[in-house]
């Protein structure tokens, strides 16, 4: 038997046609209309059945979350609220759900509840949503990167580098936890682990990409990747997806350029293809924003400040430039900022990149040219022998989205550097064997998946915008 998806049945023009359609009851009314959703769309079909001729023990089995097939024929409504419906003539359970046990019901429910609920909050309407967007947003990403000529490289999950030095990783191990081998210092023997080494869960592709793009020219992954950073932030999670491309032949202005087309071109896609499922998240996030204090208000809409990234050229300025701007501005003379802005050198925060962003240039903000002692080894040394090539990309309502660099190709000037932050270069012989045979001039960037989509979305929680978040204290699932 052929089934018609819900999505595609409000394309076609009721006209008694038969049609076959299988879905979960979001609803059951008046023991005759059923809101019929089988995850292809946002709109639930209203289906209508005859009580009389229905027995009645299948009757009671017409319950929220159940499943059930439908055949019967597609006519104009009745009935306002939707411009037409399905007359059913047959009717199979294919699952029943106890409407007593069955959690998600047509009520609203917090955010909070259903993150306990994550293997069934898939059936509301909002995450339905949310995670279409997500899946549309992924096919755009590789979509953009094939037009462009990219090679996709599956880069090590597990792996013995740690490319952000900052040693918050998941260690990998078969060793006995209650009893490991030792050496003779007391020590644990990772030789005679699995890999013979000590290892641990990527926090990132990029090195191993960086092999790659010096061979193939462009390339780019896009898997995930996890952190070991005990932070209870709406921000963060152990577990996240990233993007990253990395380049041989590209300077730090073609990787701006290849950064901002990238996001502007994957942002107009889903837009033209999910219209329906945003305009919905559009409503629910301007609900979001009333019960906000008014200072704490964005001041466009979710489709608004879509268009906003869209249509808005990127402003790029020196990280020198920023700091000059944020310790002069208002809130920083007034004391409002969390953290001020006092001296040249440190990291900026959330609050100063959407300061940036939202109330100074109010467009999406490039920095570039940070100072080299709050970035990573890899990053190519400015002449001024204080900053390096890196860049941020900011958004509003998020901050950060983007970072990267041009990479340092010079060996001398590598070596030197990871002797200085005490970087193992034996056990990254392979990464300096790129400057020691044909380096060029390279760059990559790398930007949170996860980070995207909540921008999209409109949410402010990145647990609500991946299926199954990990986050400290928290595997469920």
């Amino acid at each position: 038997m052929i089934y018609t998806k819900i999505r595609d049945i409000f394309s076609q023009e009721p006209k008694e046609q038969t049609l076959n359609v299988r879905g979960w009851v979001r609803t059951f009314r008046a023991s005759r209309f059923i809101a019929l959703n089988d995850g292809s769309t946002l709109v639930n079909l209203q289906c209508v059945v005859d009580f009389e001729n229905l027995e009645e023990a299948l009757l009671k089995e017409i319950n929220t979350g159940a499943a059930l097939a439908l055949s019967g024929k597609l006519v104009p409504s009745q009935g306002g609220g939707q411009s037409l419906e399905l007359l059913v003539e047959k009717l199979t359970l294919l699952g029943s759900s106890n409407p007593e046990k069955f959690p998600i019901q047509p009520k609203k429910h917090s955010f909070e509840f259903l993150r306990d609920k994550a293997h069934l909050r898939i059936r509301t309407s909002t995450f339905g949503a949310i995670m279409r967007l997500r899946s549309a947003l992924a096919f755009a990403v590789h979509e953009y990167f094939h037009k462009k000529g990219f090679h996709y490289v599956h880069t090590p999950i597990i792996t013995g580098s740690d490319a952000e030095g900052a040693g918050e990783m998941f260690r990998v191990s078969t060793l006995d936890p209650k009893e490991p081998p030792t050496n003779s210092d007391g020590t644990v023997s990772f030789k005679e682990d699995f890999f013979g080494k000590e290892t641990h869960l990527t926090v990132s592709g990029q090195l191993e990409a960086e092999t790659y793009a010096l061979g193939l020219g462009e390339v780019y992954t896009f898997g995930p990747t996890f952190r070991a950073e005990n932070s209870n932030t709406a921000r963060h999670a152990s577990e996240f997806w990233m993007i990253e491309p990395e380049m041989a032949f590209y300077d730090l202005e073609d990787n701006m350029d290849l950064a901002q087309d990238f996001i502007v071109e994957v942002l107009r896609q889903v837009k033209e293809r999910c219209i329906d499922d945003l305009t919905f998240l559009e409503q629910r996030y301007t609900q979001e924003e009333k019960t906000k204090p008014q200072i704490e208000r964005s001041e466009m809409g979710l489709l608004e400040k879509i268009e906003f990234v869209i249509n808005n050229p990127f402003q790029r300025i020196t990280y020198t430039e920023a700091i000059n701007i944020l310790r002069n501005s208002k809130p920083n003379k007034k004391k409002k900022f969390q953290f001020p802005i006092d001296s040249w050198g440190g990291d900026l925060q959330s609050e100063h990149e959407r300061y940036l962003v939202e109330k100074h240039f109010k467009c999406p903000v490039i920095l570039y040219d940070y100072p080299a002692k709050i970035k990573a080894f890899y990053m190519r040394l400015n002449e001024d022998e204080k900053t390096v090539r890196a860049m941020d990309i900011l958004f509003p309502g998020i901050g950060e989205i983007v970072g990267g660099s041009q990479r340092e190709e010079r060996l001398e000037i590598l070596q030197a550097r990871m002797k200085e932050l005490n970087i193992d270069q034996e056990e990254l012989s392979w990464y300096l064997d790129l400057r020691r045979f044909g380096s060029v001039v390279h760059s990559g960037f790398g930007l949170g998946f996860e980070r995207l989509v909540m921008f999209l979305t409109g949410m402010s929680n990145i647990r609500d915008v991946i299926p199954y978040p990990r986050t400290p204290q928290n595997a469920s699932f």
